[in-house]
C-alpha cells in the first residue's frame, strides 16, 4: 500500500473514532479489487446500554445493521472496514469533514475542510444547518446532478422535514411522481433512513430508460431492496401499497395536478409537489376577456403568464382544502436557483371543508370562466 493512503487511512481511523464522530460513509472499489459489501456507514448512536458506533453496511441485496461498543470492540470494526478497498471514505465530524478518494493508480486523494468559520470568511451557519445532504456526499458522486440540482434537492428536503412530525417513527411508503433522473428520490430516501424511519420509496417516470438507469443505480448503492422504479403515467402507473408521502418535483403543467389528484384518491397523508410550467390555465385566459375590472391583469403577455402561475396555484391549493387537506404555498429555494420556486404542500386532516370555502372557490372559477385540470381529475374519480 502506498504510504500517502496509509497516512491518510490511519487519519480516517482517528476520526472514526474519536468521540466528535458525525457520520462516515464508505462506497466504490479500488481498480482490480471489490470489498465484500458495496457500502458502509457508520455514526454514533445513544443506546439505553450506552454509547454505540453503528456500523450499517449492505452487500448489494440486503442491508446489516450492528451497533459495536466504543473500546476494542469498535476499535476491530473499524479496523476490518479499513482493510476493505474501499474507493471513497466521507467523513464528518463535529470540526471537520475529510474526503479520501483513491484513484486507479492506487495514490490518495484527500480533502479536508473545517466545519466552523475560520479567518475571514464570512459569518454564515455550520454545515449541520446549511445542508440537511452535503452536496459531497459520496451519493452524489453515484447519482450525479449538478451544483443547481443538489440545491433544489435540499431544500426540497428542508421543506420535507419541516412536513413530518418530529415524533414520526416506523413505517414509511412514499412515492416520487415525476421522478426523472432520480435525484430527489435517492436523497429522500437517505434523509428518511437517516431519521430512522422504516422506508420504502417508489420512483415513477414515464420512460423505461429511466427505469432501468434507475434500478441499477438502486442496486449499485445497495438499495434495490427498498427502493424501486416502475415506468407509466402519473395518473396510471402501478403503485402498491398506497403511499403515506407523494412527492413531485417540476412534474411539468398538467402533470403536478396529476400528481395531486392521485395524492388525493391515494388519502396520502402528506404531499408535497413543486410545480413547473402552468400552460393549461395560462391557454384559458388567453381564450377570453377578462372580467371587470381585471383587463390590465392579463393584457400584456408576460403578465398574463404570471397572473396565471399565481391562479393555478392558488386553485390548487383551494382544491386541496375542499378534499380534505390543510395545504399552503410556500417558497422552496431561492429564486436564484430556479424560477420554479414555490411549493404546495398539504397535508391530510379528514376535515369537510366548509359551505364558504366551497363557495369561495367556486367565486374565484367563476369570475375567471377557467376549469382547473385538477378538479377535472378529481372529479372523474369521485
Amino acid at each position: 500500500m502506498p504510504e500517502a493512503l496509509e497516512s491518510a487511512l490511519a487519519e480516517v481511523r482517528v476520526l472514526l473514532l474519536a468521540p466528535g464522530l458525525t457520520r462516515a460513509v464508505a462506497a466504490g472499489r479500488r481498480r482490480g479489487q471489490r470489498p465484500s459489501v458495496v457500502r458502509a456507514e457508520l455514526r454514533p448512536v445513544a443506546l439505553k446500554s450506552g454509547p454505540r458506533l453503528q456500523i450499517a453496511t449492505s452487500d448489494g441485496s440486503r442491508p446489516h445493521t450492528r451497533n459495536v461498543a466504543p473500546g476494542a470492540e469498535a476499535d476491530a470494526a473499524v479496523d476490518e472496514l479499513l482493510a476493505e478497498p474501499f474507493g471513497n471514505w466521507h467523513v464528518e465530524t463535529a470540526d471537520a469533514t475529510i474526503q479520501l478518494r483513491v484513484t486507479k493508480s492506487g495514490e490518495a486523494q484527500v480533502h479536508r475542510a473545517a466545519a466552523s468559520r475560520t479567518a475571514g470568511e464570512p459569518e454564515r451557519h455550520d454545515r449541520a444547518k446549511e445542508w440537511l445532504l452535503d452536496p459531497g456526499d459520496p451519493l452524489f458522486r453515484e447519482i450525479g446532478g449538478s451544483a443547481a440540482k443538489r440545491r433544489q434537492v435540499d431544500a426540497f428536503l428542508r421543506a420535507l422535514a419541516a412536513t413530518l412530525p418530529d415524533d414520526l417513527t416506523g413505517a414509511l411508503r412514499v412515492v416520487d411522481l415525476g421522478c426523472g433522473n432520480a435525484y430527489l428520490t435517492f436523497a429522500a430516501y437517505r434523509y428518511l433512513l437517516r431519521r430512522g424511519l422504516d422506508v420504502t420509496l417508489v420512483g415513477v417516470d414515464v420512460r423505461e430508460d429511466q427505469r432501468r438507469r434507475n434500478t441499477e443505480l438502486a442496486e449499485r448503492l445497495g438499495w434495490a431492496d427498498r427502493v424501486s422504479f416502475v415506468a407509466g403515467t402519473i395518473a396510471e402507473a402501478p403503485v402498491e401499497p398506497a403511499p403515506d408521502l407523494v412527492l413531485a418535483l417540476h412534474a411539468c403543467d398538467t402533470a403536478t395536478d396529476e400528481a395531486l389528484a392521485r395524492a388525493v384518491r391515494w388519502d396520502a397523508r402528506w404531499v408535497l409537489a413543486a410545480p413547473c410550467c402552468h400552460h393549461d390555465l395560462a391557454a384559458q385566459l388567453r381564450a377570453r376577456p377578462a372580467p371587470g375590472p381585471y383587463e390590465l391583469l392579463t393584457r400584456q403577455g408576460i403578465l398574463r403568464e404570471r397572473f396565471a402561475d399565481v391562479l393555478t396555484d392558488a386553485l390548487r391549493a383551494g382544491l386541496l382544502r375542499l378534499h380534505g387537506y390543510r395545504a399552503e404555498v410556500v417558497e422552496f429555494v431561492d429564486s436564484q436557483h430556479t424560477p420554479r420556486n414555490l411549493l404546495i404542500r398539504a397535508r391530510r386532516t379528514a376535515g369537510a371543508p366548509t359551505d364558504g370555502q366551497r363557495a369561495e372557490y367556486r367565486e374565484l372559477v367563476g369570475q375567471w370562466g377557467v376549469t382547473p385540470r385538477l378538479e377535472t381529475l378529481l372529479a372523474e374519480r369521485a
